[in-house]
């Protein structure tokens, strides 16, 4: 597969796109993304490769007019032994890179978690009790770390799933061609975080101006969770788009300049 550069501007398209392709098929994508958190809860969220490649197989389906079923979690175990091998290499190495930076937030914060475990087993919960001890700078110092941590593991891993399952690569080749291809859109990649980012803003801005005039403030975890979980579906909907124009594959994808 090839790579292809693409401009800046490309990231806010990609948001764009995956909003689209979500309220085409929004039950379906907010089904995905339930059977996402029930599953990943109880496997550590090992899985996340693994639903990564769906969430990309269950967008491309969307576009050819198809409704994603929770099945396309299962497709990339289909493509064949070696792929089906290298997916489940990508399961492992995830879950290890998971636990490397869980170690590192819990070493560094030792201190801060201690003493938020201790105030939570004395009853002690109220705000008041609560905030000086997350002001601690070693839990702040953790928090970053873990921030830090996740976002770079998330570099490896994400495309290799869809280099495995479209490419036929190895685990290994589509872990380093992965960090290759977000180095080389980093720009549009940087500007496609920031634009899910703002979109979330915006909502979040707008619901609390609409409870604020209802006189509904007490409804808005009522109203903004469900919000908050389809925005979710969508990013994830909008996945896919990151992966087919940084590549070029044998078989072209669905064309995302064209998406209806």
């Amino acid at each position: 597969m090839k790579f292809k550069l693409v401009p800046p501007r490309q990231g806010m398209l990609w948001v764009r796109h995956g909003l689209q392709v979500f309220f085409q098929r929004p039950a379906a994508f907010c089904l995905l993304l339930f059977v996402y958190m029930l599953v990943g809860w109880m496997l550590f969220f090992s899985i996340a490769p693994l639903a990564t490649a769906g969430f990309m197989i269950a967008t491309r389906q969307a576009l050819q007019g198809r409704m994603p079923l929770p099945s396309v979690f299962l497709e990339p175990l289909r493509s064949g032994s070696a792929q089906r091998w290298a997916q489940l290499k990508l399961a492992v190495a995830y879950l290890a890179g998971v636990v490397l930076v869980v170690w590192l937030v819990r070493s560094v914060g030792a201190s801060a978690f201690q003493a938020l475990d201790q105030s939570a087993a004395a009853g002690r919960t109220a705000e008041e009790q609560i905030v000086p001890l997350l002001s601690d700078p070693s839990f702040q110092l953790a928090w970053w770390v873990g921030a830090v941590g996740f976002a770079l593991l998330a570099i490896p891993f994400w495309h290799a799933p869809a280099l495995v399952h479209w490419g036929g690569q190895s685990a290994g080749k589509a872990l380093f061609f992965s960090v290759v291809a977000c180095w080389r859109n980093r720009s549009a990649l940087v500007v496609y975080m920031l634009g899910w980012c703002a979109v979330m803003l915006v909502f979040a801005v707008l619901s609390s101006i609409v409870l604020g005039l209802l006189g509904a403030e007490q409804l808005a975890l009522v109203a903004v969770l469900p919000a908050a979980l389809m925005l979710t579906a969508a990013f994830y909907a909008s996945l896919y788009f990151t992966f087919a124009d940084s590549f070029e594959p044998a078989e072209a994808p669905v064309d995302t300049q064209e998406v209806p």
